[in-house]
């Protein structure tokens, strides 16, 4: 049976899939990324995981994947096939297009954001399915963006597009990592509001689920927690469809396990402010955590299609 190996890398984990010509998950399996043992370490994690991959398909499917596709954090050089940076794995410039190539005998690799890649399976098979224009919106310890331009994800001139999270929603706010203040992601990433909650209840161990539940139960602390954080992120995706014109808005990520208790405040807010734009339709993400696996397939087999 032809397959391709689909591997998403994440910052602690790994998710891993054979992936058939129609999109169905033939084998899934996952591991850790062992980044505590170093940089060098995460890479022939990786390796060893896509040979295990291949075996499989050859013991189980009776021949080799035909191709692979890998998703990774950070800064990402698809064309060249490089890691160009990512802060918690500690990659800088890793060829990791062609280390696997060569671990995998040959085979056709592509290499891809995390994000982007995980767009591009909302978009096309997911929520998303049916239209031209999309943008993807995980809300997890950060927030970025994916850009879907008919089928594609838009990866900009220099690998950057859809960095939403650093669009500047609260200027001279809160310090960002990236050098701004008020960044989006400062106030409405699943990392911001369980810091935010656990401040307000006054439990170091509270987060943005609690935070959810309290919002649902009438707690007043929480309700403007969670308004804070809707009001933020109704700015930076009014600014975002203003610029871009989606037809369609997904929200993934943790944040977005709240479902209507996010979206229905959500669509209120951007409602408010938007003058002369279209409100796309916003919905929630379909395709949970399987999206970067299904994404990194669909690159797999846009490579060979196109080959």
């Amino acid at each position: 049976m032809e397959h391709v190996i689909a591997l998403d890398v994440g910052g602690t984990g790994m998710k891993a899939a054979l992936v058939g010509a129609d999109g169905d998950l033939l084998h899934q399996a996952r591991r850790g990324t062992g980044r505590e043992r170093g940089p060098d370490a995460v890479v022939e994690s990786i390796l060893d995981f896509a040979a295990e991959l291949r075996a499989h398909g050859e013991r189980h499917f009776g021949e080799s994947a035909a191709a692979a596709g890998v998703a990774v954090p950070g800064i990402v050089d698809a064309e060249r096939g490089v890691a160009v940076y990512a802060a918690n794995l500690g990659w800088r410039d890793v060829p990791l297009r062609d280390l696997i190539s060569e671990r995998l005998h040959g085979i056709p690799v592509a290499l891809g954001h995390d994000v982007r890649t995980g767009g591009l399976a909302e978009g096309r098979i997911g929520a998303g399915r049916g239209a031209d224009r999309f943008l993807f919106v995980p809300l997890g310890t950060g927030i970025a963006g994916a850009i879907g331009i008919d089928g594609r994800v838009e990866a900009g001139a220099h690998g950057f597009a859809g960095e939403i999270g650093h669009i500047v929603v609260r200027p001279g706010g809160t310090p960002c990592p990236c050098g701004q203040r008020g960044c989006l992601e400062r106030f409405a990433s699943a990392a911001a509001v369980s810091q935010a909650w656990a401040e307000a209840s006054g439990d170091p161990e509270a987060d943005a689920a609690d935070c959810a539940k309290a919002v649902e139960s009438g707690d007043p602390r929480a309700c403007a927690v969670w308004q804070e954080a809707v009001d933020a992120l109704a700015d930076g995706l009014v600014t975002a469809l203003t610029l871009l014109d989606p037809r369609t808005l997904i929200i993934g990520g943790g944040l977005a396990e709240a479902g209507e208790t996010l979206f229905t405040p959500l669509r209120a807010a951007i409602e408010r402010r938007v003058t002369f734009q279209k409100v796309p339709s916003v919905v929630p993400a379909a395709l949970g955590d399987t999206a970067g696996c299904l994404g990194a397939g669909l690159l797999a087999w846009d490579l060979l299609a196109t080959r």
